[in-house]
């Protein structure tokens, strides 16, 4: 059994912290704005750099995290989420098989996982994702190789499918954010539009406050 705690953490605003838009240097006082501004789960993504650079930065944002009771998630990495004691990780479809992955992680850990299509989001509930992340919602600029836009259309279906937390992901605006969350959506993963912001702190903040307003959820 995954317990409860995890399940009701992945809710509101998923910030995510990628090295492929921010400098290495700057991954500490992003993840530390992050916190500030009120989140309660972190994804560290590094695509682009050693495993032992990866696992440094990882070990001290879990470190910063732990001490304000914020959940931290690994992208694609399961041996990186290991060894810094992280408190999941997030897969691709390409990436470590849901099963693999939890006989590894245990039962304690939470595992998420990238989908862009209906069957994508019920296999991976049906395979023991804690959380599913679905879209592009729109148009993205942080993948290269992202898919068409699926809509608030989409996600809404996806919702009425699955039973497990859904993150809604690509495109994710402040403008927008406020029909993702009435669509459905139990959080939303934002990349760009947080981390090219001058106020990262000030923006997580936004992002949290829209959620509350739609939800009816005061998490501050």
């Amino acid at each position: 059994m995954i317990a409860f705690m995890p399940f009701k953490k992945i809710s509101g605003f998923y910030p995510i912290i990628d090295t492929s838009l921010i400098a290495v240097s700057g991954v500490d006082n992003a993840a530390r704005a992050v916190v500030e501004g009120g989140a309660e789960i972190i994804q560290l993504r590094c695509k682009e750099i050693s495993a032992r650079e990866f696992i440094k930065i990882a070990m001290a944002i879990k470190l910063a995290a732990c001490k304000n009771n914020v959940l931290l998630i690994i992208n694609d990495r399961v041996d990186i989420a290991i060894l810094a004691g992280a408190d999941g990780v997030h897969l691709g479809q390409d990436d470590l098989p849901i099963e693999d992955a939890r006989r590894i992680l245990g039962e304690g850990k939470i595992i998420g996982v990238s989908t862009h299509n209906m069957d994508e989001a019920v296999i991976a509930a049906q395979k023991g994702a804690d959380y599913i992340s679905f879209g592009p919602i729109f148009s993205t600029i942080t993948k290269k190789d992202a898919q068409e836009p699926k809509g608030v259309e989409k996600l809404m279906e996806v919702k009425g499918r699955v039973k497990i937390p859904v993150v809604a992901i690509g495109g994710i605006t402040l403008e927008n954010a406020a029909e993702v969350y009435r669509a459905g959506a139990d959080s939303t993963a934002v990349i760009s539009g947080l981390l090219k912001s001058s106020d990262i702190k000030g923006r997580v903040r936004r992002f949290i406050t829209i959620y509350e307003k739609c939800t009816n959820n005061s998490r501050l």
